[in-house]
Parts: structure tokens; sequence; C-alpha cells
């Protein structure tokens, strides 16, 4: 169905008994402007247009629920304080049209999420079902999802943006064709591939290979996820050093990073660039044996700190819980006052550890 551009769809109805005193407030008051009166001998409804929003006034006869209107506003410091509300008692709530970022306190605590165990696949968005890596979000403060799309194919995903502090994407398994806004023309991420979303920049899934999965971590846990209806992407343009809210765009390419030294003796990592991309607020990187098969017992002090394992097994010992074995898909956030280690790390481990910040101060027992 193709919409026809003279219809205009008037949400919502607002009754009212005296139509004039009510007409009246949203015109003067308001600065709403009339688009229809009808009928024009005895008006009984009338469309106004503001604030990006239609209403339809309408006179009744007996009783109404009041209800409420909100109003978006572009400027936060034009926002009408108090209670305000029409003749007709409809409460008129104004909004800011762009509020900030709201990051909630973190709540540190320890999650170990198990693929055996506790791992429950729900249907998302564009039909892509995720899996809750840290149900109890730190507080609200951050999320951890594993995401799979079983049949691949075309993904019915539609050009977005997000309003976030943080957020990466690790390719897991298969791959998976994106877009970014001013990053060049779409590409293939294939497993061990990640990228920095940086704050609002557009994207969009296109396409992705059977059994794809990702691991998305992001702050805060609960955020906005925008419909974009005037860019398209691509957009002809690649400004790879183009900021969007202070960080910039990463495009990691597993085949072509290098391995350096791991914090600890016997491992070597791979940087994913997004501390540098960051300036710091945030680091991932990928980790595998080099000779060793355990971390020494540490406390690592961390605002977040997230480890997911890619491949192999590993034994996990935290402050004084019972030794855990872990397998490939299972994971564990650890709060910046326990301890913890790594021990019997299979020859053929690789682990993703996510931290905020990027550059982690451990301190051994």
């Amino acid at each position: 169905m193709v919409p026809d551009s003279r219809v205009r769809g008037v949400v919502p109805v607002i009754p009212c008994h005296d139509l004039d005193a009510t007409l009246d407030y949203f015109r003067d008051a308001l600065g709403f402007r009339i688009e229809l009166i009808s009928p024009a001998d005895s008006p009984s409804t009338v469309v106004l247009s503001g604030y990006g929003a239609l209403l339809r006034l309408q006179r009744v006869e007996g009783d109404y629920e009041p209800g409420v209107v909100q109003l978006l506003c572009a400027d936060a410091d034009d926002l009408p304080a108090g209670d305000l509300r029409a003749p007709n008692g409809t409460r008129i709530e104004f909004l800011a049209a762009d509020p900030d970022i709201v990051i909630p306190p973190v709540r540190q605590s320890l999650v170990v999420s198990t693929i055996s165990g506790n791992a429950r696949f729900g249907v998302g968005r564009a039909g892509m079902n995720y899996r809750d890596l840290i149900p109890d979000r730190q507080g609200g403060r951050f999320i951890a999802s594993h995401i799979r799309i079983p049949d691949g194919g075309p993904v019915p995903d539609y050009v977005h943006f997000h309003k976030v502090r943080f957020q990466m994407i690790y390719v897991h398994r298969g791959w998976v064709k994106v877009v970014y806004e001013d990053q060049g023309e779409p590409f293939v991420m294939e497993a061990g591939d990640c990228v920095l979303q940086p704050p609002t920049i557009r994207h969009r899934v296109l396409e992705s290979s059977p059994g794809m999965e990702v691991i998305e971590i992001g702050c805060p846990a609960e955020h906005d996820t925008i419909a974009e209806h005037v860019i398209t992407l691509p957009t002809g343009r690649e400004l790879p050093e183009r900021e969007y809210g202070g960080q910039l765009f990463v495009r990691h390419r597993a085949q072509e990073s290098p391995w350096s030294p791991f914090r600890y003796p016997g491992f070597v990592q791979q940087d994913l660039g997004i501390g540098a991309a960051t300036r710091g607020l945030a680091g991932a990187r990928v980790i595998r044996a080099d000779g060793g098969s355990q971390w020494p017992r540490a406390v690592v002090d961390n605002e977040f700190l997230f480890t997911f394992l890619l491949d192999g097994v590993a034994t996990l010992h935290v402050g004084d819980e019972a030794p855990r074995v872990l397998e490939s898909g299972d994971s564990f956030v650890v709060p910046a006052d326990v301890s913890y280690a790594l021990s019997d790390i299979s020859a053929d481990a690789r682990l993703l550890e996510v931290s905020l910040p990027d550059q982690l101060q451990p301190r051994p027992l």
C-alpha cells in the first residue's frame, strides 16, 4: 500500500465540552495552528498542528477522560515547568526531543552465563534471536547479548542508530554484511572481526550466513534504537576520521591484526582498536594461549570487565566460590573488588575480553 501524501492521520482525539476555550488554549498558549474546522456553521471538530504532531479537538456531550498530551521541545532549556492543563482538563507534558543519555549508577556483581545451563534465546529486533548474558544488567549500566540468525539470507533491518555511551559488535560465528554512515560501501564481517559503533552512527544489517552469531556489548543497558528516514546508506563517502559523539568508527579485521603480549605471561592478545577510538573509555581484546595455561589470581580494578569464551575450555576461580568449568559460549562478569583467576586453559582456547576502562590495573594476591 502506497500512502497518499494528501491524507494526514489525526491522533489523538482530544474531547472537550467548550470547544472555543480549548481551541484558544492550544492555539494561543501553546502555539498550535488550525488545519481544519468542521462544520463551518457550528464547529464540533478542529484539527490543529504543532510540535510535529496533529491533534483533533472534538466537542462531546457527557463525561470523558481528559487524558495527557506529550509535546516534544527541541531545546530542553525551554521546557515549561509546573502542571499545565487545558480548559478541558487535558494535562500537557513537555519532553525534550533529544534528551541526554541516562547512565545508571553501576551495581557490580558476579555474573556467570553458561551456554548449556541458562541459555535462552528470544526473538528481538528485525527477527534476530537474542540471549541475555547479563540478566541483572549491572544496575542498568551494561548489556551483553549473544545474537544469532539461524537461517541466514537478507535481514529485514532498516537504517537506524542508537543513543549510547558505548557499543561494539564482535562476530563469533559465520559472516554478516553491514553498512555504516560515511564508512564506504557495504562490507562483510567474518568470524573474529569487530566494529565499534560510536554514538548515533547510522547503520544497517543487510544479510548474513546461516547460523551467524555475534556478541554485542553496550552501555547503558536500555537505550533507544531510532529509525533513520532521511539518510540513506551507503552515503557515497568514506570518512575514517569523522567522530561521532567523540568516538571514531572502528572496523577490526582479525586476519590483518597482529598478536602482542597480554598482561599475563604465556598469553598473547589482539587489540581490537577500541581503546584508541574511544580515548580510553573502553577496550576489547581477543586472548589466546602462547605456552601458558593459567592466569594468576588477582583483583582487577574496573568499571566493567566481561569475558566470553569463544573456543576451548577453562576453569574459572572467583573469590571463595567453587571452581567452574567453562566451555565455548560461556561468559562471566567479575566485579572490581573480587579476585579471580583462570586455570586449565586449553591450548585452543580463545577469549573475548571487554573492559571499561581500556587500561586495566590488576592487583595480584
